[in-house]
């Protein structure tokens, strides 16, 4: 994503898992001589479907990872089991939520405020996860973007979860989040005129991405 972004790898369940890291310039905001301000926490993003192309490079998975870091947030992007440099094979959604919950064991502090975010099925990874944490650690926030609400069962979520849905989404239908969402009474912005990858509003998901900060 940037020239400081750090490649690694954490143990997962199925074997390495590759990601890349990306901290935050919080010193640079610190008045001449104080401490250097420590991150404001640790965002973990999910890709969207392994067996469609989706990978932690996604355009979609970095404007929410530059929206986060611009936030504060350490940035934690990985690449599910079979993909990348990342072992293991494709399950069908469970052994990718058990890689997402792997990377947050493993990249998280004691007690740092966490968020989880998703794109597509990344989203219904992020929402599964989240819902898997023990009560004492659980998520600050939870983002989902064009979530799969359609092919997957996403679970009820968090009444402060942020909710990203395009128009006119020819993968996942507006239809579906919307009927998912409705019985939580749980808000959804909808980007007019969007698509599935948000071509050409990038600049504006991350703006609705900030605004949800403040």
């Amino acid at each position: 994503m940037k020239a400081q972004t750090q490649r690694l790898t954490v143990v997962g369940p199925a074997g390495a898992i590759e990601c890349a890291l990306d901290v935050p310039n919080v010193a640079a905001g610190a008045a001449a001589g104080a401490a250097p301000v420590s991150a404001r926490g640790i965002a973990v993003i999910c890709h969207p479907h392994p067996q469609h192309g989706g990978t932690m490079d996604n355009k979609v998975v970095q404007t929410l990872a530059r929206a986060l870091l611009q936030l504060g947030y350490r940035t934690v992007r990985f690449n599910f089991r079979g993909v990348g440099a990342s072992e293991g094979t494709w399950d069908e959604g469970r052994g990718e939520v058990d890689d997402a919950l792997a990377v947050v064991a493993a990249r998280r502090e004691p007690g740092q405020p966490l968020v989880l975010a998703g794109f597509s099925f990344g989203g219904y990874v992020a929402a599964q996860a989240a819902s898997q944490l023990p009560a004492e650690a659980r998520a600050e926030r939870l983002i989902l973007v064009g979530p799969s609400t359609e092919k997957q069962q996403v679970p009820p979520v968090p009444d402060d979860t942020l909710v990203v849905h395009g128009e006119l989404d020819d993968v996942v239908p507006l239809s579906a989040t919307l009927a998912w969402a409705r019985p939580q009474s749980l808000p959804v912005v909808v980007v007019p005129g969007g698509g599935h990858f948000f071509h050409g509003q990038l600049g504006l998901l991350k703006h609705i991405v900030l605004r949800a900060w403040h």
